[in-house]
């Protein structure tokens, strides 16, 4: 039995990461064999892609650029990672994925969709995930968590862009959500950490009892 593709999307601060672990940690204890992984990364080959991606000393990047670079990290860890845990059973859980290209640089940068869409499902040979959670939150509230942490100054290339350009991402990923709503769970991000992860863990009890019971 080929193993789960789970992946939790949302914008720059949505608390995304946080849920990711604990969803691990639930795993762990649930003794449910897993895999944790994140985009862009996850590979030693799709690491260094992504110090280059994130580097706010880059403000020249092209767009079309982005989109490639994205996308070859992407391909990268696919081959390498995902599907070989796939393909042993393992539950992938992956923080971003083909919807995040879609919603930062598609909806974002204003590339067509469909390119966006081609240049990745060439580089991940089709690979959808079983299971998307998306945690929404306003680019307003996400930048105040972020400068909490980091400082405007500690921000990368992409959370440093103006909010507007954020706004267009939120937009995006509830556009994605709408048209995949069969795949995608959709989280008020505004709650707590804690009410948060219990939506997400109720559903995804759900999913591992009709998968493996």
């Amino acid at each position: 039995m080929n193993g789960l593709f789970i992946t939790i999307e949302g914008p720059d601060g949505s608390g995304k990461s946080t849920q990711i672990k604990k969803l691990a940690d639930y795993l762990e204890e649930s003794r449910i064999p897993y895999l944790l992984t994140r985009e862009p990364g996850g590979t030693a080959v799709s690491d260094r892609i992504r110090s280059l991606i994130l580097d706010p000393a880059h403000p020249e990047m092209a767009d079309e650029t982005e989109v490639l670079l994205y996308a070859a990290s992407r391909a990268q860890h696919v081959k390498e990672k995902i599907v070989p845990a796939l393909q042993e059973g393992t539950l992938v859980l992956c923080d971003r994925f083909v919807d995040a290209s879609i919603a930062y640089q598609a909806y974002g940068l204003g590339i067509p969709v469909e390119d966006v869409t081609a240049i990745n499902r060439f580089a991940t040979g089709g690979l959808s995930p079983d299971r998307s959670y998306l945690i929404d939150i306003s680019p307003e509230a996400g930048r105040e968590r972020m400068v909490s942490r980091y400082t405007e100054e500690g921000l990368d290339r992409i959370e440093q862009k103006q909010l507007e350009y954020h706004e267009r991402v939120r937009s995006g990923f509830r556009k994605i959500y709408s048209e995949n709503k069969e795949r995608f769970l959709l989280v008020d991000g505004n709650q707590t950490i804690d009410q948060v992860f219990d939506v997400i863990k109720k559903d995804i009890k759900l999913l591992l009892a009709n998968r493996y019971n």
